[in-house]
């Protein structure tokens, strides 16, 4: 039982990448350093290290400003797009001290996909927010998935079988998202 919650942890601390990629590794580090709520094994106790922490920081900031700007916020998408699938493929072998049966590379892809999943459906949604309120409506929705995404990681560490239901729930949405939008393009094509 203990591996299938770290499984659920691991997961949810990935997903959380995919919204903010800086947020939940210094969470995670912050956690590691001053608390008992995470242990990180080598090479991942590296979150823990001071001046990790300090660069970790600087990149959230960055990236909290870069994502609530319309238009900087596409092409920050677009740069996140390799940063964070790598984020969430890093939580989630980090979560290896708990996940001992599981490969390291399965792991990580694990995390690439969680990760990359929510982050494409963030960055597919993005643009159509900026459209449809000339802008104004992106640093609202970036602050909720800053939230979303501090919160999922929070979560995924305290009560992991909440952030496996989250995971759940947000593949589902990408699922329907997928379906509907490809029934959108058989439509037209038929018309």
């Amino acid at each position: 039982m203990g591996e299938m919650i770290g499984i659920f942890a691991a997961f949810g601390l990935s997903a959380a990448t995919g919204l903010n990629a800086y947020l939940p590794l210094l969470i995670v580090g912050l956690l590691a350093r001053f608390t008992d709520l995470v242990t990180l094994s080598a090479p991942w106790n590296t979150l823990e290290n001071p001046w990790v922490l300090g660069v970790l920081f600087v990149l959230l900031v960055v990236e909290t400003v870069a994502d609530k700007v319309p238009a900087v916020d596409s092409v920050n998408d677009v740069i996140q797009t390799v940063i964070r699938p790598t984020a969430g493929a890093i939580l989630f072998a980090a979560s290896g001290n708990v996940i001992s049966e599981m490969s390291p590379v399965i792991a990580m892809i694990c995390g690439i996909l969680a990760a990359g999943a929510v982050h494409s459906l963030k960055a597919t949604v993005r643009p159509a927010i900026t459209a449809t309120t000339a802008g104004i409506g992106n640093p609202i929705v970036s602050v909720m998935e800053d939230v979303l995404s501090g919160t999922t990681t929070l979560v995924a560490i305290l009560i992991p079988a909440v952030a496996a239901l989250f995971v759940l729930v947000l593949v589902l949405l990408v699922g329907w998202f997928l379906i509907r939008r490809f029934r959108a393009r058989q439509l037209r094509a038929e018309a």
